[in-house]
């Protein structure tokens, strides 16, 4: 996919603990305006940086083309259909079969919450 330079932003972030500090163009952004910010570069492209709306009423992007604005998506709904769909028996019978099972307190818990990660993992 071909970019042009105008199309492109100079994007400086500076980051301290839980806190960042975030510029586009020079400009800095309001730090309540985002929530978060994710930074991807695939070979062959210019980096992306993606910026978590905040829970702000009016947010002005004035100059900033192409900035691209998601919200962080609820996991419960898919976490809520991904449980539904299991099979107790088949859980406890996996757990119960796992080589890394112990014999400790919350041990066989421990077991079904590591298949369970797998299982939505594909794996």
């Amino acid at each position: 996919m071909e970019h042009n330079e105008e199309d492109l932003h100079s994007v400086r972030i500076t980051a301290r603990g839980p806190k960042a500090a975030i510029e586009v163009d020079g400009r800095r952004v309001d730090p309540g305006a985002f929530k978060g910010y994710a930074i991807s570069h695939h070979e062959g492209e210019p980096p992306q940086v993606l910026l978590y709306a905040g829970d702000y009423a009016e947010t002005v992007f004035e100059g900033l083309a192409r900035v691209s604005v998601a919200d962080a998506s609820d996991p419960g709904p898919a976490a809520a259909v991904f449980l539904a769909a299991i099979d107790a028996e088949e859980l406890e019978r996996s757990a119960l079969a796992r080589p890394d099972l112990g014999t400790g307190p919350q041990s066989l818990t421990q077991a079904m919450l590591l298949q369970l990660q797998e299982w939505a993992h594909g794996v």
